[in-house]
């Protein structure tokens, strides 16, 4: 049964397999328009999960996707779910220039904003490629108009990783909002309770037990996350990757869809917009004159 106490957040990172940070020494950029795109159809499969569960959630959706699959975006937007921004062509920010950030972040807003008709308040940095090197990118992130950012997780991971950041939400530029991926503070270290791969590899009851725990004794909403790929046991196999990486990208992805929905009965569920911003919803841009 679900918690009634504190509503956490959900969030999909909307990308495709091919898409992913680790496999970009695999993978050329330039080969991603003959690559077989399985995103569609399963969004759509977390969109049939969350209504039959009756949760709103938080896609935060390239503008490579919203691009070619604008259907999709509007198909999110009709479910009542929060439409947030990945950035465009899913590029760590640790990886660009200021100026070229800047023109990521304005480019895949516009775009995505003018798909849904919707106001885009959120971003997340691809890989959480926010950290002490690139805290310029928060200023950029306010120029642009959005209102909050997702793109911190304070643990310590050889691809990204802020250890000393604050926990929880925190002002960071002006009025921008970060807020992290939750981590549970254990030992004198903070330990990954936000889903994605950690979901996968550790056994639902802990994924559960760390959620809850960071409830009760923070006193704090969760942010959860995960992609639609990992619940897609049928994607295509990547040749030539190595065993970390074949491991962390496959490993009990077939159990995913069925930890999701215990998950979403185990706790209450909500839009990151409705729970960290005040006056919640998003309201539709106005028609130019």
């Amino acid at each position: 049964m679900a918690s009634a106490a504190i509503t956490n957040a959900l969030t999909i990172d909307v990308e495709d397999y091919f898409q992913v940070s680790a496999f970009a020494p695999y993978i050329a950029r330039d080969d991603w328009d003959r690559r077989e795109c399985r995103v569609e159809r399963n969004v759509d499969r977390i969109l049939q999960l969350l209504a039959d569960h009756g949760t709103q959630a938080t896609f935060f959706t390239l503008g490579w996707v919203a691009e070619r699959y604008p259907q999709l975006v509007r198909r999110i937007v009709d479910g009542g779910h929060e439409l947030a921004s990945h950035g465009y062509g899913h590029e760590r920010a640790s990886d660009l220039t200021r100026d070229a950030f800047m023109h990521d972040v304005t480019r895949a807003k516009g775009l995505l904003e003018d798909v849904s008709g919707q106001a885009v308040h959120g971003y997340r940095a691809p890989s959480f490629s926010i950290g002490r090197r690139n805290l310029w990118a928060f200023e950029c992130l306010a120029r642009a108009g959005h209102r909050y950012s997702s793109s911190i997780y304070p643990i310590r991971h050889d691809h990204y990783g802020m250890p000393d950041a604050p926990r929880f939400a925190h002002r960071v530029h002006g009025d921008l909002l970060e807020v992290p991926a939750t981590t549970l503070r254990l030992f004198e270290r903070n330990l990954p309770c936000s889903g994605g791969g950690y979901f996968r590899l550790l056994p639902y009851p802990v994924s559960r037990w760390m959620i809850r725990r960071v409830n009760a004794a923070d006193g704090q909403a969760a942010v959860f996350y995960f992609h639609p790929w990992e619940i897609d046991a049928q994607q295509p196999r990547i040749d030539g990757i190595d065993a970390k990486t074949r491991f962390r990208h496959y490993v009990n992805i077939p159990r995913v869809e069925r930890r999701l929905g215990q998950l979403l009965r185990d706790f209450r569920w909500g839009r990151m917009d409705h729970i960290f911003l005040r006056g919640g919803a998003t309201a539709p841009l106005k028609q130019a004159a």
